[in-house]
This record gives structure tokens, sequence and C-alpha cells, in this order.
């Protein structure tokens, strides 16, 4: 395969997906971060104002730094831990398809994104230029793993939907 076209490739992937994420924290804040937060608390995030500013403020920075390539694997890792909380708190109950707001797309982007952990993020990233070399099955496992570990942690211990805890 042509290295250039395969390089273009994960470019494109990298600003999609980098850019999806950052733009959507960006609309937390624009939106109105308070609104967000009591949407969250009424969730069963709590408190939710905090968990709104860790939301927005780990989706622009993960989504940034999926755009540049930087930390690829580590901010996979980020990458798919917000959208298994998303998934679970904001989606599960409305089953798999994203017509009805269901889990397809967070579910699209986090495999997408931790799929940057397997293959790198190509010649045309930060992480090549300062010479990280992270990529390959192990990275994709830890950003899988700690990416899903993460999003368990934080909701076996701060969410609380109405009626529990």
């Amino acid at each position: 395969m042509d290295q250039n076209a395969l390089d273009l490739g994960l470019l494109l992937l990298r600003l999609t997906l980098g850019v999806t994420l950052a733009l959507h924290g960006v609309a937390k804040y624009r939106g109105g971060i308070d609104g967000v937060g009591r949407w969250f608390q009424s969730e069963g995030l709590k408190p939710g104002i905090v968990h709104a500013h860790l939301a927005a403020s780990g989706e622009i920075g993960f989504g940034c730094a999926i755009a540049v390539g930087f930390l690829t694997p580590l901010s996979a890792m980020g990458f798919v831990g917000v959208m298994c909380v998303a998934g679970w708190v904001g989606h599960r109950q409305n089953g798999f398809f994203i017509i009805k707001d269901g889990w397809e797309y967070v579910f699209v982007l986090a495999v997408t994104a931790s799929s940057l952990a397997l293959f790198g993020p190509g010649a045309w990233s930060l992480d090549n230029a300062i010479g990280i070399k992270w990529a390959g099955i192990g990275w994709f496992a830890a950003a899988v793993i700690g990416g899903v570990g993460a999003a368990l942690t934080l909701l076996l211990a701060l969410y609380r939907p109405d009626g529990e805890g």
C-alpha cells in the first residue's frame, strides 16, 4: 500500500474523530454548562456540575489530542472512557440504534478511536514528529481496557440513578 495514502487516511480519521469530540465538548460550554450539569445530575451523575466540566474538558482535550495525533493510545483511552460513560448513562436504555437515541454512535466512535491505538496515528502526527512509536495490539488493549476500566470505576463510584444510594 502507498504509505502516503495510509498516512492521509489516518490523518482524516484522526481529524474527523478528534474535531467531532472536541466540538462536542465545546458545545457543552457554549450551550450552558450549568444546564448540562443539571441534566447529568438528573441522569444520576453526581455532582452533576463536576461531571459536566469533566466531560466537556475531557472531550475537548482528548479530541484535540486525537486530532493532532498526540499520545495517541492514551488519548484513545480517554476517548473510549468518555464514550462508555455516555453510552451507559445516556443511551443504553434506548437500545442500539442511534435513530432511537441508542448507543450505536458512541460505540462506533469508541471502536474507531481505539483502532488508532492499534494502527498508530500515522506519519503526519505529533507523535511521529517527537518520536513516539506507541501502536500495536498491546496499546490497543491498553486503550480498550483502560477506557472501559476508567468508565466502570467512575460509574461504580459516582453514578447513582434516582432511587439508588
